[in-house]
């Protein structure tokens, strides 16, 4: 059995009072190879369980569920390859549906924001907004607080006009679909500017070549401390950066370290790192923070 202390922003802890909540990973079932995830607030309430093929950290397969504070479901999911396909069903703090989105099944690593299907919505007390991927949705805060987009869908996907807001709701947009294309968007911030843009919402932060690029230029990068090389010393380092708007690499955190030496290694080689392609928000440079496994192995 493994046992970890996290921070809600996923930073691993070392004692239990400076934690958010804990995970604790146990061997995989009779006949299976998957490992068995439970996550716990600090209540001793469950915040979530699942099965995932790696120990830590998770990359979730199959079904997995998320609870709130006071014991009731928050969101079922189910996984591949540690990312979202199918159905996902959210729910109220009181227990009612709330939605019903479809990822592809098959999991792709550039998926955006369209690469989803709105197929149910309805409001806290069970009156249905959309069925059948057919109506008018609107979706919420984490806190249920406020009302951050609404707009209509045909066939799961967006159509006509959707509005909605960010950051507690200084900054607003209003945008145009047609069948789930994003034809025009416009956003304009708590300073008054305006920004427009076409496509997509957003698009994430990119090493040019993509993710197995990037895992290239660290493999031939590393230097394995001798140490660690001697005493046979290996683990997986997880650690967060922020890609800036400019596309170079800040604000490094060890979330799981391994060693003193390793994880100086990991952070000497990641701050190195050529520029990556900035993510967008609403057609805007953005900071994007970014949270990366890097193992290291004499294998």
């Amino acid at each position: 059995m493994n046992v970890y202390f996290l921070k809600n922003n996923g930073r691993y802890v070392t004692v239990k009072d400076s934690a958010d909540y804990m995970r604790i990973v146990t061997e995989p079932d009779s006949g299976s190879t998957l490992y068995n995830i439970a996550e716990y607030y600090l209540d001793g309430k469950k915040k979530s369980i699942g099965k995932s093929s790696k120990i830590d950290p998770p990359s979730y397969e199959g079904q997995r569920i998320r609870f709130y504070k006071s014991g009731g479901k928050e969101m079922i999911s189910f996984y591949k390859d540690g990312t979202s396909v199918d159905d996902e069903f959210g729910f109220y703090p009181n227990g009612k549906p709330y939605l019903v989105v479809k990822y592809p099944a098959v999991p792709s690593p550039n998926r955006g924001f369209d690469d989803y299907l709105i197929m149910a919505n309805y409001d806290s007390t069970g009156v249905a907004g959309v069925v059948n991927g057919n109506g008018s949705f609107k979706i919420y805060d984490d806190h249920f607080k406020q009302i951050v987009e609404a707009g209509m869908v045909k066939d799961g996907k967006r159509d006509g006009e959707c509005t909605g807001s960010e950051f507690n709701g200084t900054w607003k947009y209003t945008e145009k679909y047609d069948n789930g294309v994003l034809i025009s968007g416009t956003m304009t911030d708590d300073k008054g500017v305006v920004s427009t843009y076409t496509q997509t919402r957003s698009t994430a932060p990119q090493y040019k070549g993509g993710l197995s690029a990037f895992y290239k230029y660290l493999g031939n990068k590393i230097v394995y401390p001798e140490y660690e090389s001697d005493h046979k010393i290996q683990g997986v380092v997880v650690m967060s950066f922020v890609v800036e708007k400019n596309g170079k690499i800040s604000d490094i955190k060890i979330l799981n370290p391994v060693s003193p030496a390793i994880d100086k290694e990991a952070t000497r080689v990641v701050k190195n790192s050529p520029l990556w392609i900035a993510g967008t928000r609403f057609g805007r440079p953005v900071r994007v923070s970014y949270v990366l496994p890097l193992n290291f192995s004499l294998n």
